[in-house]
């Protein structure tokens, strides 16, 4: 579809969109599996197999299931280290993925924070524009009103950025 034809909030959802499809394109083969093992690990799949291996388990090494002989008799030494070293394996998947997250939200924020000190840029140039028309057409009162001169002024957002720093506790 041609982005002539497409709403503003449709190229919105066009951009987005690129955007995340790209970010997913980049990831390495590594990445792709370390996100299908994380992907997988937070389903119900994934918990309906771990019972019926512990069930299967349970069954198999109490001695239940004739003709089969239990291999990992009770404690279960064996089961308890399959299941810390899959502990610690899908551990680290889970962290891999949550940390590509955050740099993908990290991404987000940094764009957000360029469209924002650009759409503050331009809002104030357009309040500045308001009040030289306003006080043009002899709207004194509009023109010098205090809280649109205050707005705008140009933001000096590294000010704001120390004097926030300054204020929040850590």
């Amino acid at each position: 579809m041609p982005k002539e034809s497409l709403s503003l909030a449709q190229q919105n959802i066009e951009t987005v969109a690129k955007l995340e499809n790209q970010f997913l394109e980049e990831r390495s083969l590594a990445d792709r599996i370390g996100d299908a093992v994380g992907a997988f690990v937070g389903t119900m799949w994934f918990v309906s197999i771990h019972v019926v291996w512990f069930v299967s388990w349970f069954f198999i090494n109490t001695g239940l299931i004739p003709g089969i002989r239990p291999f990992d008799p009770y404690p279960f030494i064996f089961l308890s280290m399959s299941v810390s070293v899959e502990g610690v394996l899908l551990t680290t998947f889970v962290l891999m993925k949550q940390n590509r997250m955050a740099r993908r939200a990290d991404l987000r924020n940094q764009l957000n924070l360029q469209v924002d000190l650009l759409a503050e840029k331009e809002i104030t140039k357009m309040l500045q524009m308001l009040r030289a028309m306003a006080d043009h057409m002899g709207l004194e009162q509009e023109a010098h009103e205090p809280e649109a001169r205050e707005l705008s002024e140009n933001t000096a957002v590294e000010t704001l950025a120390q004097e926030l720093r300054n204020k929040i506790p850590e």
